[in-house]
């Protein structure tokens, strides 16, 4: 009963719109998924902004309170249950999961914290590192604003929300990724396409750029919330999936197959005939 999720909201427990966070997709254990990402964000955020500071009442929720009580149980859960509430009314945490909406996806609210200066911090050092931190974690998006899932009330949230980037004289060259899921009353053309036009009426200046823009303008939607933020290196951070960054320089340049042929091909293109040249590219090409 306790997993089920609760209706209307549940007291901020589900995921809905004026909510901050980090989307985490996985695969089939999303348990084993908030385990790892609270412990990848604990370590990472305790870096950048410091140890979570806690109130002495929420330390006090250990074991000394529960032992006067242990011959009422009830009272005791009673009693835990209402300083819990105090003390989340008192200071929210700093990352707190909610139910998402989705399978397969997990939703970490965040407080006081900025997403993308986060997740950006976290991926650029595993794509430094190569040092694999997750098993179950995949795609580890920052989400800095989350409005109605409604076309009219994402172009008024969205007039505000890209100002930071692309109001003149900021300017950059864009992409826009569009996913969404359990929505069917939401067209991916139109939105992208009224998006577009919103980050064009903010500076004609800027461009779209499909192979490597600055910016990622990232629109998830689950049920009716729209969840937005737009990020930089998403090219070279692999979408920002945490199992492909780590992978080694080699598996790089697979990814980028032209470059990788001319570089072999400026060395070996003297001493072979022209059929040998065009069967070792073929060889590279199934490679």
């Amino acid at each position: 009963r306790a997993k089920r999720p609760r209706g209307g909201g549940g007291g901020g427990r589900q995921l809905e719109a004026g909510m901050r966070g980090i989307l985490i997709t996985c695969n089939m254990n999303e348990r084993k998924c908030v385990g790892e990402a609270y412990s990848l964000l604990g370590e990472y955020g305790d870096l950048l902004y410091g140890p979570e500071q806690f109130s002495d009442h929420e330390e006090r929720l250990s074991g000394s309170d529960r032992e006067e009580d242990e011959d009422d149980v009830e009272a005791a859960l009673k009693k835990e249950v209402g300083q819990i509430r105090a003390s989340t009314e008192q200071k929210l945490r700093r990352f707190q999961s909610v139910e998402s909406g989705a399978n397969n996806v997990v939703f970490i609210r965040t407080q006081g914290i900025e997403p993308e200066n986060l997740v950006h911090h976290i991926l650029k050092d595993m794509h430094t590192t190569k040092k694999k931190k997750t098993r179950v974690i995949l795609r580890m998006l920052p989400i800095s604003g989350t409005c109605k899932a409604f076309m009219e009330d994402m172009k008024k949230y969205t007039e505000t929300f890209f100002e930071p980037w692309f109001k003149a004289p900021n300017k950059g060259t864009f992409q826009i990724v569009y996913k969404a899921r359990n929505n069917s009353h939401m067209s991916r053309e139109e939105v992208i396409k009224e998006l577009a036009g919103i980050v064009g009426s903010l500076n004609p200046e800027n461009k779209v750029d499909l192979n490597n823009p600055e910016y990622t303008i990232v629109v998830e939607i689950i049920k009716t919330v729209c969840c937005l933020s737009v990020v930089r290196d998403y090219v070279l951070f692999r979408k920002y999936n945490l199992q492909e960054v780590v992978k080694n320089n080699k598996e790089d340049t697979q990814q980028n197959p032209s470059s990788l042929t001319e570089e072999q091909n400026s060395k070996v293109v003297k001493p072979e005939t022209e059929e040998e040249k065009s069967s070792k590219e073929v060889k590279q090409e199934n490679k």
